[in-house]
């Protein structure tokens, strides 16, 4: 069955993965955050073993949620590449994608303003986000930024909401749902994760789906949780459009309109200038929370 694809990129993200059920989960150096690190962990880790298994020859998994730095590697089969911590290029935040042929997005949320688990595209601090009068979800910008070196996204698993806009806006991809609409409590893991598992092999049959490469001129719309005063100095720092409350963002492309999110999410001008000490000092943060998560997790006695 994975004959024809012999690369996989997988990019992991934690809101959507089997044990992430709380804000609190999806934050940083908490005891949720850490039992959520280790069911995105199993996650992963069971659907790189099934596509080893179905004859898929390299997986690379890209840890893509907040620090990424959330994935324990011994928990995932060792013929993997696992890849931590954010890169400038030249994939924005992936790096360099090398020989990959398709891409799974596992644990992936909703976008900025819509009612799905955890909601946000990229930060939390965009209160809603639409592209063309529509939710703008993170899936659609790192399809995006992938579709010039030919890489096809095929798989996507979210909650239900995640995997409606998903589908909408990417054509022919195969799709997992998870509902955490009943809490931890009556979600069976180990079966969901095997079902998920079984998904992502049986999309490697996926010919039909294409390299996102949508057509533009594109017009996205940010609107601040923190208001009108944070939307004018973001403004002017990058020399933005502002409209009333919202950030007023135009491209010619949908790479284009990444970059520019990446500017008002994440930098200033100053750490701009700077980038490779700001991503050392950034990526130096996040292998110190995942090794106070590992000791955390082995004093709870929930690591195995």
């Amino acid at each position: 069955m994975g004959k024809h694809l012999n690369h996989i990129l997988i990019l992991a993200d934690l809101e959507g993965s089997s044990a992430c059920w709380s804000y609190a989960a999806s934050s940083f150096l908490t005891d949720e955050w850490a039992r959520a690190c280790l069911g995105m962990s199993q996650d992963v880790g069971s659907v790189v073993a099934a596509l080893l298994d179905a004859g898929v020859e390299t997986v690379t998994v890209k840890d893509f949620h907040r620090t990424a730095y959330n994935l324990f590697a011994e928990l995932i089969d060792a013929r993997a590449r696992i890849v931590s911590g954010y890169r400038r290029g030249p994939v924005p935040g992936i790096g360099n994608p090398a020989t990959a042929q398709a891409v799974m997005f596992l644990g992936m949320h909703a976008a900025s303003g819509s009612n799905g688990f955890l909601a946000h595209t990229l930060t939390s601090r965009i209160a809603r986000l639409t592209l063309n009068d529509r939710y703008l979800a993170e899936v659609e910008l790192f399809a995006a930024s992938l579709a010039s070196r030919g890489i096809r996204p095929i798989f996507f698993s979210g909650c239900p909401v995640a995997c409606e806009q998903a589908t909408a806006a990417i054509e022919n991809m195969d799709c997992f749902p998870i509902d955490k609409s009943c809490g931890p409590e009556s979600f069976d893991a180990g079966v969901w994760r095997f079902a998920l598992a079984q998904a992502a092999v049986k999309a490697l049959s996926n010919q039909d789906a294409k390299p996102y490469q949508p057509v533009g001129p594109f017009e996205a719309r940010a609107t601040l949780r923190e208001g009108k005063a944070a939307a004018v100095r973001l403004a002017r720092r990058w020399h933005f459009e502002l409209t009333g409350e919202h950030i007023r963002l135009r491209a010619g492309t949908m790479d284009q309109l990444y970059r520019s999110l990446i500017k008002l999410c994440y930098l200033t001008p100053l750490t701009a200038k700077i980038l490779p000490l700001a991503l050392m000092a950034f990526n130096l943060r996040g292998r110190l929370g995942i090794m106070w998560a590992r000791r955390r997790l082995h004093q709870l006695g929930g690591f195995s």
